[in-house]
């Protein structure tokens, strides 16, 4: 394939970034519109960054954030946190300030980077209309304008000078393969977050496995459109570019036009995303002004795909290789994978298998196995499955039972080639542009609204997002609920992916003998109308 990533990797990210600048380093490893780093030049840039932080306090450890879109200030930092030995925890662009404090508490975080000017959305801004998490120290603005209280990165640089590479190099060794690396945090059905304790050494393997099978290698660049503050971004994106010698090339915000002319200026042979990118693409009127040559390399999933795109993709975009895959959070954001010569059949209706050294199987309710065909409830072990739930060990019991199996929740049908195929899902998720969204979260908000007596939310099928949510809401007694105006104070106060596309207000919602609401119901209904 080519990855060949043959020898023994450095088990922190740390120790591969050095790897990276002895074996990669004039070759460019990190370009966007402001600057084009070599290896050489983003070690030496992460290692300052890294003084900065242990100039500004920062011990083994410590949480730190980053609340900004992919630029190459949030790889610079995000591997500075590593090199100071703290834990690098992730930030959702589309988090609204509730969202993002709740986070910053329940992390302990102390220190945060962000921006004040995405999207005409000041963070800054919006942190100031909610209480300020005890643990947080600073706020760093890495781009955009300065604001009360802050320090500018520029700032925060200048304080590398009050530290030495000799405090670094120590941060460095005394750094181990199972220390934590990240905590990403993920909804589940109680709708409140939960985050996700990630190791070095877990991703260093895993994303390794990934690259390989992927067939990422030095020379490949890379357009990065999957968000840093999700592991396809962040894992997928930065640790596997570091691993291979890849060129990463940051993109804040997904647009047909502008990614189909920086996969033309830039010469992008790695382009991932959920299906809906490549769909876009291929649909543009325009598409064939662009040379889109170069392109080589696809990674997809979060979504079926269909066959038809496959081979759209291969005949009208030039890939050779196009590969889905499955994982969750949980288990450092991969399990199984496709390999680059399965037919598009095998490609566009499963997952692919276990990468090398995990275990994925289908239990039954007593956590059998079952037979081939068979629906049941995928799990996972192995290294890649995550340490636990920060401040939460019963969750963490809940999701990983006494033999290390991590229980995803999912259910699933293997194949007699050990393919997997996703089927439905336990915790009733669905999937909103490659984003996870959880009924329970987003009905526990819309439940603060002061009209709304129950909701029940669904995902429906959506031709452009490939699932969107549908509120089935009840109004209290004497209220009146516009749908148009309920989306829109959905819309004010949780991430867009999260606001249901549509609401439906009903006099009842179906219930079991139990009183729970029979979603399979809802869901027959919202495909009949």
């Amino acid at each position: 394939m080519g990855a060949a990533v043959t020898e023994e990797l450095p088990q922190t990210i740390p120790g591969v970034l050095a790897r990276a600048a002895q074996r990669f380093g004039d070759r460019e490893a990190l370009v966007d519109e402001r600057a084009r780093l070599t290896y050489t030049d983003l070690a030496a840039a992460v290692s300052r960054a890294a003084r900065a932080l242990i100039a500004s306090g920062i011990d083994p450890g410590d949480r730190v954030s980053i609340w900004a879109p992919n630029t190459t200030e949030w790889a610079i930092a995000a591997l500075g946190v590593h090199t100071a030995g703290a834990v690098l925890v992730p930030l959702n662009t589309r988090f609204k300030a509730a969202e993002a404090a709740y986070i910053l508490d329940r992390a302990d975080v102390r220190i945060l980077f962000t921006v004040t000017d995405f999207l005409a959305t000041d963070y800054v801004e919006l942190l100031a209309g909610v209480d300020r998490p005890p643990s947080l120290r600073e706020i760093v603005v890495l781009r955009g304008a300065p604001a009360a209280g802050t320090v500018t990165w520029a700032e925060l640089d200048a304080r590398a000078e009050q530290a030495s590479t000799a405090d670094v190099e120590a941060r460095g060794k005394a750094l181990q393969g199972d220390d934590l690396s990240d905590v990403l945090f993920t909804s589940g059905t109680t709708g409140k977050p939960k985050g996700a304790m990630l190791t070095h050494s877990a991703g260093i393997r895993a994303y390794a496995a990934w690259a390989d099978v992927v067939g990422l290698r030095e020379g490949d660049r890379y357009l990065i459109v999957n968000p840093f503050f999700h592991a396809f971004g962040l894992k997928a994106g930065i640790l596997a570019s570091i691993i291979t010698g890849a060129t990463m090339v940051p993109h804040a915000v997904f647009d047909v036009d502008t990614v189909m002319q920086r996969v033309a200026e830039e010469r992008i042979s790695m382009l991932p995303g959920p299906p809906t990118v490549y769909q876009s693409i291929l649909d543009h009127p325009r598409v064939g002004e662009f040379d889109m040559s170069s392109l080589r390399l696809s990674v997809t999933g979060a979504a079926p795909v269909p066959v038809e795109m496959i081979n759209r993709m291969r005949a009208e975009l030039g890939f050779e290789t196009i590969v889905t895959g499955y994982g969750l959070t949980e288990c450092t954001g991969i399990a199984t994978m496709c390999r680059h010569d399965d037919d598009p059949v095998i490609i566009s209706t499963t997952c692919g298998r276990a990468i090398p050294g995990i275990e994925v199987q289908v239990v039954d309710d007593k956590g059998e196995p079952v037979a081939p065909g068979v629906p049941g409830e995928v799990v996972v072990r192995g290294y890649n499955v995550m340490r636990g739930y920060i401040h939460d060990t019963e969750a963490t019991a809940e999701a990983i039972d006494a033999a290390g199996w991590l229980h995803t929740g999912d259910i699933g049908v293997m194949d007699e080639q050990e393919n997997l195929r996703i089927t439905d899902r336990m915790k009733d998720m669905f999937i909103v542009g490659g984003f996870n969204a959880y009924p329970a979260e987003i009905e526990g908000m819309m439940l603060e609204h002061q009209g709304i007596s129950q909701v029940a939310v669904v995902g429906v099928p959506d031709e452009r997002m490939g699932e969107v949510g549908l509120a089935y809401v009840v109004p209290r007694p004497g209220a009146e609920i516009d749908e148009a105006e309920l989306i829109a104070w959905c819309r004010e106060r949780m991430a867009n992916y999260k606001a249901p596309r549509r609401v439906e207000i009903v006099d009842a919602l179906p219930l079991n003998a139990s009183g729970k609401v029979l979603k399979i119901e809802l869901r027959a209904r919202a495909a009949e109308g």
